[in-house]
């Protein structure tokens, strides 16, 4: 009972950003990158156990254009933001979905990444295939994400999820009607796990970009990045990245 409770709370401070180590870095050779580590092929655990993934290389090759040794600290998505805003970590690469809001209250890098949105619909449904018919419907979304506000805005009550593969467990248990995500992630899971159970009803008609995030005040460290994105897409890393991940170049 000890041990559960004891490793109960350790899940706890670690969660909440409590644990030290975790602190965003003092040291101007390390990039400490905050990403979710669930949401393949983005950022994900590898067959070796390792993080892995297409924003985890794309971090990584920053990294060594800055000349910086980059640690990733795993975060929960709808606790991102805060972890950056309390200096756990110095940015965050995890699809960062461009939009007004973020804008305003974060520095951006340029995209390095585009994307469409689509509908997911458990196989047996036929009624859902446009943002025009959410309406009524109950949406399984990541809260604080940029589908949960497509979702929303479209008139669909959001069931508040983790992430995309507890979305896809609601649809297959009857639980919710649809998720809205990024046709990539889409595509990933899908081909990863042939799963009949759910299926791809429709687009959003929207082209979403993402970028790295750090706070407001971190002019020089974006400036620094997105000079960084800018030797990577000259020399093609970028591209190789993408291709490997997705067989065609989404960093443009």
């Amino acid at each position: 009972m000890r041990r559960k409770l004891f490793a109960a709370v350790l899940a706890i401070t670690a969660a909440t950003g409590l644990l030290t180590a975790c602190g965003s870095s003092s040291d101007p050779n390390v990039l400490k990158v905050g990403t979710e580590g669930t949401y393949s092929p983005f950022s994900f655990q590898g067959a070796d156990g390792k993080l892995t993934g297409y924003d985890v290389e794309v971090a990584q090759a920053v990294g060594d254009k800055l000349g910086k040794k980059v640690e990733f600290v795993p975060t929960p998505w709808d606790a991102i933001f805060a972890g950056l805003e309390s200096k756990r970590f110095d940015l965050v690469a995890n699809q960062v979905t461009v939009n007004p809001d973020r804008q305003n209250k974060y520095a951006l890098s340029q995209p390095y990444t585009t994307s469409d949105g689509v509908l997911v619909t458990n196989a047996d449904n036929g009624s859902i295939k446009t943002l025009a018919d959410l309406p009524g419907k109950t949406c399984a979304q990541s809260s604080t994400s940029n589908w949960s506000k497509v979702a929303a805005g479209a008139g669909c009550k959001v069931e508040a999820v983790e992430g995309f593969v507890q979305a896809i467990q609601l649809l297959k248990q009857g639980r919710v009607d649809a998720t809205v995500n990024d046709t990539l992630a889409v595509g990933e899971y899908t081909k990863k796990t042939s799963d009949s159970g759910v299926k791809v009803t429709g687009k959003t008609g929207e082209t979403s970009h993402q970028a790295f995030a750090t706070r407001k005040n971190e002019t020089k460290l974006i400036d620094d990045i997105n000079a960084a994105l800018d030797k990577l897409r000259a020399d093609g890393t970028l591209a190789k990245i993408s291709e490997k991940y997705f067989g065609t170049d989404v960093s443009k």
